[in-house]
């Protein structure tokens, strides 16, 4: 039986298309907290070691990851037109037990981006984090931080348990962003889930935690807030705001959607839920999705996902295609038609986000 992955592919020539990347990131200088924080709020925030050596074998410290104009200059040598930008340090924090201290926190780290991101405001979109344990300074934070150039808003993917998606905190942030025409973003490693810092020296100490974690754990936290946004009607209320999931990959979506529509409708009129339509259609009208390292989902493509999935590189992170990404492509994706390349790698980012 031929598999799935080692389908033929036809040869294709992106070399004169605009490649966008929907998920790359910054590497924040580990000190930038202990140095900008107020000494009563530093016991509660995780200390990072230092940055490696120039030389070593951490890939993931290309000066790109820090340095703006180094980022230019490396972007030109990929080939990539222009990235939206999370945290690579700062994913961490969305696990602080302390609201004032995630706040002054994602303050800081929003300051450091808006600076980072100046320096070619059409070509880097930097995503702010946001805190939503107090949902008035997250709307003050969102408006601010979009007044000063950044796009949207970072939220935790997995909740605090006493202040879960199924209730209505968030609703009053919601109508910000649809309001504002801006996105909310849910990225792996962000919450209360196993990747929580609490978490943090077992996941890296158990290889087996660590191998779920990478696969098992992380579907299980994005379906399950996936779920609580569909299914409590948020897009329901908020018909026009957009969400993105990020670096959860893609190939699980068209089945797990497919489930939720079967058991949706095979109960309906039994399980009340505040919904007007099958689940899949929220998704479609209101939900993206990035991907990088999915052979699977490569796959499916051909006849799912065009209008609502966006390709990415990760970078500047171990595990990205840089500086090779077009070849990469060329090789992953080269079955599927130029008309659905260009939409994942241009035209679905720019459906969201403001890039020149």
């Amino acid at each position: 039986m031929t598999s799935i992955l080692s389908a033929s592919k036809q040869v294709i020539d992106l070399s004169g298309e605009v490649l966008i990347s929907a998920d790359s990131h910054v590497m924040e200088e580990p000190d930038l907290w202990d140095l900008n924080l107020p000494d009563s709020l530093k016991s509660d925030v995780p200390s990072f070691p230092p940055r490696p050596k120039t030389g070593t074998a951490m890939a993931d410290q290309r000066p790109g990851g820090y340095d703006p104009k180094e980022r230019i200059a490396e972007m030109e040598t990929d080939g990539v037109s222009a990235e939206v930008l999370y945290p690579t340090l700062g994913l961490r924090l969305f696990s602080l037990e302390s609201p004032e201290a995630q706040e002054a926190c994602f303050r800081i780290y929003n300051d450091w981006l808006i600076n980072y991101c100046s320096t070619s405001p059409k070509r880097l979109v930097g995503i702010p984090c946001i805190s939503t344990y107090n949902i008035d300074n997250a709307i003050r934070e969102l408006h601010r931080t979009h007044e000063a150039g950044l796009y949207g808003a970072l939220v935790w993917q997995v909740p605090h348990p006493n202040i879960p998606f199924t209730g209505d905190h968030y609703d009053r942030l919601w109508a910000a962003a649809q309001e504002l025409d801006v996105p909310i973003h849910l990225h792996i490693l962000t919450g209360f889930d196993y990747s929580s810092d609490s978490n943090f020296a077992s996941r890296q100490a158990d290889p087996l935690l660590g191998h779920r974690g990478s696969v098992n754990l992380k579907l299980q936290s994005v379906t399950n807030s996936l779920f609580d946004l569909i299914f409590t009607g948020v897009f329901e209320r908020f018909p026009k705001l957009k969400a993105v999931i990020v670096e959860s990959e893609i190939g699980w979506i068209p089945f797990v959607l497919q489930q939720w529509d079967y058991y949706y409708k095979r109960f309906l009129g039994q399980r009340i839920v505040p919904i007007t339509m099958p689940p899949s259609e929220y998704f479609y009208r209101n939900i993206f999705a990035t991907f990088f390292n999915d052979a699977v989902g490569g796959q499916l493509l051909s006849w799912w996902g065009q209008d609502n999935c966006m390709w990415s590189t990760d970078y500047p992170h171990p595990n990205s295609p840089w500086p090779n990404s077009r070849k990469v492509l060329e090789e992953n994706l080269g079955h599927l038609s130029l008309e659905t390349l260009r939409k994942l790698v241009n035209t679905n980012v720019r459906k969201i986000y403001p890039i020149g």
